[in-house]
């Protein structure tokens, strides 16, 4: 099965700058530029084609006011820190014309939301599935317990069917002695 474009690393011309690195973030990982996007709700590379089409200043803004977006302690950089992190991030993107990346219109809806949220300096909401989006799986689950219940009822009344008795007597229903005439 091969992934849908959107997912797939074959945007080799932003990889670097997407698996850069923004610092140790909370516990000793290493925070990504690809990760601190996803943890913002922004599509990592919608974004990374946006900032590749600014100029370099620009995009080091843009990528500076986007690290101040993440929450405290997520990679340690302070916002005197951002700026000198978006300007050595910034260096990695590609420049001159890159092949556009294909995106669903799923995709196409979060990045001009991640944009307009961009705008007004909020994180972007997370969709949460809908509960309909979650009845299938309940329905599969239910289904799959419900065969098996099944399979071993028959496998029970197949064993006690098929299981000789223990008994060596034959039956004979039980009649009470005669009493002697003597």
């Amino acid at each position: 099965m091969t992934l849908r474009p959107e997912y797939s690393l074959g945007h080799s011309a932003y990889n670097d700058f997407l698996f850069g690195s923004l610092g140790p973030g909370e516990g000793g990982t290493e925070i990504t530029v690809l990760s601190a996007l996803s943890r913002l709700g922004i599509d990592p590379w919608q974004e990374a084609e946006r900032l590749a089409a600014l100029p370099r200043e620009a995009a080091a803004q843009a990528l500076s006011d986007t690290i101040a977006r993440l929450p405290a302690g997520t990679c340690g950089a302070s916002p005197d820190s951002a700026a000198s992190i978006a300007a050595r991030l910034v260096a990695l993107l590609p420049s001159g014309v890159v092949a556009a990346v294909p995106q669903t219109e799923e995709a196409r809806v979060a990045s001009l939301a991640a944009a307009k949220s961009e705008r007004t300096a909020r994180p972007a909401p997370v969709a949460k599935p809908s509960v309909e989006a979650k009845a299938p799986a309940a329905k599969t689950g239910l289904t799959f317990w419900l065969m098996w219940a099944a399979l071993g009822l028959a496998f029970y009344f197949l064993i006690v069917t098929l299981t000789p008795s223990n008994t060596f007597d034959t039956y004979e229903p039980w009649t009470p002695p005669r009493a002697s005439s003597d």
